[in-house]
């Protein structure tokens, strides 16, 4: 296959979310903007309290596009070295033998990625902007569909690492996953208890909708996307309007900018249009910037959170029409 049209695209993403609907309940929203996130070839840092599907999901995903899944758990002991890997001497051969780090994988999962120290944080920094690692001077490539999915834990943080503002800014998306509701909830344990007690289980019932072949199809579709000059200005006031703002200490930047035009242009072509509307950038403001602004000490008084402080901008900001 070398040619999606938008029909077909928006068909496969449907199948998309259908599949990823037999292990996860009650996460639309996260479902949806991961995968405006994979489309837009952004990372995503997935934030909730424990035991809300935050491996699952990206397992899920892994399965769906027939990627490979690799996970490393962030530990306050985790060394950069076991992030990307190292050459080795290789005693059989009397040479240096590269020996790769969990980083070569297409969807790696940062499990609790704030409870290691920035050094090892930071050996993220060059693979998630230019998906190449170099390791002793050499440069590997990570593939086209290299994507980080990070999770952290909100309730917990002795112990934990603060991300630095460098490593925040280079997540497209902070998703909040939260508890589902009652029926959610029940809907889960109804459909585990006709299941067998095995976790590894869960995602073979999944079935690949996509290989790497559609997914150069579909990347080639939305680079094809082209935004209306009316939306990326929209775009551009949104996030100056984070610079200016009294209860913003730090605001977005302009990677940040371009971050969201991005995503507006697959989630555009998710829904099936080869064009762009305000809607699009509203749905995406939230979590594409929620993690790149430092609230001011009068926001952080008064109790009100970076969402709160968005859509405040988002409403006050007109709107092309």
């Amino acid at each position: 296959m070398t040619a999606f049209t938008l029909e077909e695209f928006a068909a496969s993403a449907q199948r998309l979310r259908s599949e990823i609907r037999k292990t996860i309940t009650g996460q639309d929203a996260a479902i949806h903007h991961l995968l405006v996130a994979t489309f837009s070839r952004g990372h995503c840092l997935l934030e909730g309290p424990p035991g809300t599907a935050k491996t699952l999901l990206a397992r899920s995903f892994s399965a769906a596009l027939s990627l490979e899944f690799g996970r490393i758990q962030f530990t306050p002991d985790l060394m950069p070295g076991d992030v990307l890997g190292a050459n080795l001497f290789d005693f059989s051969s009397n040479a240096f033998r590269l020996v790769k780090g969990a980083v070569f994988t297409d969807i790696l999962l940062a499990d609790e990625i704030n409870r290691a120290p920035p050094k090892t944080q930071a050996a993220l920094l060059q693979a998630m902007n230019e998906r190449v690692v170099t390791i002793d001077g050499t440069d590997h490539a990570l593939g086209d569909h290299f994507q980080v999915v990070a999770t952290q834990n909100p309730i917990e943080q002795q112990g934990t690492y603060p991300l630095p503002e460098a490593q925040n800014d280079r997540f497209l998306f902070k998703i909040v996953l939260d508890y589902p509701n009652r029926e959610e909830e029940l809907a889960i344990l109804r459909r585990h208890a006709d299941e067998a007690l095995d976790f590894g289980t869960r995602t073979t019932q999944i079935e690949p909708v996509m290989t790497a072949e559609h997914l150069k199809a579909a990347y080639g579709l939305i680079d094809s996307i082209r935004l209306d000059d009316k939306i990326l200005t929209y775009i551009v006031d949104l996030v100056r309007a984070t610079r200016t703002d009294p209860d913003i200490r730090e605001g977005a930047s302009t990677r940040a900018a371009d971050a969201v035009a991005s995503a507006v242009r697959a989630a555009a072509a998710l829904d099936g249009r080869n064009y762009a509307i305000p809607d699009d950038v509203q749905s995406l403001i939230l979590p594409a910037l929620r993690h790149r602004i430092m609230l001011g000490p009068t926001a952080e008084i008064e109790g009100r959170t970076a969402d709160d402080v968005l859509s405040a901008i988002i409403s006050r900001t007109e709107a092309p029409r």
